[in-house]
């Protein structure tokens, strides 16, 4: 049986994927840099739907994340189980540390970090006849990049080797990612090269023993979509893999990737997301992967079950609870200022911005499609509340309420860089509420303000000055309810409540563009302009 599957598998800011099965299901981790909680996890029970299911980070004691800069912070973990417990090991390439955690639960707590002393990122591990074999990029005695690897402890994280250079790579740049495993009568040594961006992609060797020495494939590299140009350029960036056996017993690899904005136009803002493609072995013992060493936007793949393709990741007022898997937080949650309640949540104000490196009143969702629909009423006295569309400190568009202590007015703020403008701004209705909305495709984010019965526009503003070619980094953009007042210097500060939070993402072709989704999302839009009379 085959099934037809649509990739990316897991959608929005998602990167640096690794699997396991434990007990009949598979498990999946990313990366979180700079965000809090730390590490989400991802559940599945046919390898093609995936749920999320919590964090491994979970307390600040586990890592500190304080005013760590954007695309800081934890990177590229590795996810395995072994003996009825999940490992999960990673690098906080802020104090430049590599570490692991552990539970026996992995819908409960994890444990606090082990640290290993050995050097480099993307940490790694395989248990393999009772020993534990504990791998990472680094840099040889002459400073070339290589892979490292050492045994440790695993009780302690003590190493019980030398680390030492089992393999250079196949000749691309930045060698890492590595992912070591023992199959059959072979060690096969899976790597990234390349650099996660339009030259990234999926290496690989194989050795007798787990120390080498290793053979790089012949025909390397295995996966990269960097040389698909055409109607096929969409993806792109693809690399940083896992390999594991799906549960028809055939293998597959889990990696990274992005899509484009459109053929034409090279920029990326959603994220590196998680992509799924086939593993086929040759006669020989090596293997190949995708179709003909690339991954499509849908792919073939001999999987039971039915992939749920709507993509329709609507968040709506009824989302807006406090243990939420999706929501996210800058580096630090501060409790005291977030109260959930059954219409929405209300954000305490502090003097901290949403640009300073720091940790602002901010809660957001990943923005997982490029065809979305935000809205939300605002009410309260901070000195700045509202939603923005962030990609870092320096990239972030703003639709905010202000007030002065005499006037309440409303604003769309652009912060590009090192330029920021108010573009637009409109005096608010003395009414308790002020409805704030975004649209936005793959090209654009269009701003309105709803107050006294009318609906303002206030302009738009371009994507790719939050593509990751614009603003640099590792992230994507994440849509985020935040709220600023310096007041809150004193005991009491400003509270800003958000109540009928909707945020509809929907999967359009940007490349097909086919009719239905097309005509479905321009009635919906055409509904919504006739209910509100918006003003253009």
């Amino acid at each position: 049986m085959s099934v037809i599957i649509e990739n990316p598998v897991i959608r929005g800011f998602y990167p640096d994927p690794s699997v396991c099965e434990a007990n009949g299901k598979y498990y999946l981790a990313c990366s979180s840099f700079q965000y809090f909680p730390g590490v989400p996890l991802f559940e599945s029970s046919d390898f093609i739907n995936w749920k999320p299911i919590g964090h491994a980070i979970t307390r600040k004691t586990q890592i500190d994340l304080c005013r760590v800069p954007s695309s800081g912070g934890v990177f590229a973990p590795v996810l395995r189980y072994h003996k009825g417990r999940f490992y999960m090991a990673a690098n906080h390439n802020t104090l430049g540390r590599n570490f692991y955690l552990y539970t026996d639960d992995i819908y409960d707590e994890w444990s606090e970090p082990v640290f290993v002393d050995q050097e480099g990122i993307d940490p790694s591990l395989l248990f393999d006849e009772g020993r534990v074999y504990f791998t990472s990029n680094g840099k040889d005695e002459n400073g070339n990049p290589c892979i490292l690897q050492c045994e440790i402890d695993i009780e302690t994280g003590e190493k019980l080797t030398k680390s030492v250079v089992i393999w250079h790579g196949s000749g691309g740049r930045y060698v890492e990612a590595p992912h070591l495993y023992h199959i059959g009568g072979w060690y096969y040594l899976m790597a990234a090269e390349g650099g996660t961006e339009y030259g990234h992609m999926v290496t690989y060797a194989r050795a007798k023993l787990p120390y080498g020495p290793f053979e790089g494939w012949q025909k390397n590299p295995v996966l990269t979509n960097r040389n698909l140009g055409g109607d096929q350029s969409l993806i792109q960036g693809i690399g940083h893999g896992d390999l594991i056996k799906g549960p028809d017993g055939r293998y597959y690899i889990v990696c990274l990737g992005f899509r484009q904005i459109d053929q034409w136009l090279p920029f990326h803002h959603l994220g590196r997301e998680v992509f799924l493609t086939r593993v086929d072995w040759l006669e020989d013992g090596w293997f190949c992967a995708g179709e003909d060493g690339t991954v499509h936007a849908r792919e073939k793949l001999p999987l039971n079950g039915e992939q749920k393709t709507d993509f329709q990741y609507d968040f709506m007022p009824e989302d807006c609870v406090k243990d939420n898997p999706r929501w996210l937080y800058l580096r630090d949650k501060r409790e005291e200022n977030y109260r959930f309640h059954k219409d929405g949540v209300d954000l305490r104000g502090t003097p901290v911005r949403l640009c300073d490196v720091d940790s602002p009143t901010f809660i957001a969702v990943r923005q997982s499609e490029f065809f979305t629909r935000l809205s939300v009423e605002v009410k309260g006295e901070c000195r700045e509340a509202g939603v923005t569309v962030y990609m870092d400190e320096e990239h972030h568009y703003d639709l905010f309420c202000t007030w002065n202590g005499r006037e309440k007015r409303a604003a769309l703020r652009l912060h590009i860089g090192d330029a920021q403008q108010i573009v637009n701004e409109i005096s608010l209705e003395q009414e308790e509420k002020t409805g704030l909305k975004i649209v936005s495709d793959n090209e654009a984010y269009r701003f309105w303000v709803v107050t006294g019965g009318k609906t303002h526009y206030l302009g738009k503003a371009a994507a790719k000055h939050l593509s990751s070619e614009a603003a640099g980094g590792f992230t994507g953009v994440v849509a985020g309810l935040y709220a600023v007042d310096f007041s809150a210097l004193c005991a009491d500060g400003n509270w800003a409540g958000f109540s009928q939070l909707r945020w509809i993402q929907r999967q359009v072709d940007v490349q097909e563009k086919t009719e239905g989704q097309k005509k479905a999302w321009d009635e919906m839009e055409q509904e919504d302009r006739k209910n509100q009379g918006e003003e253009s």
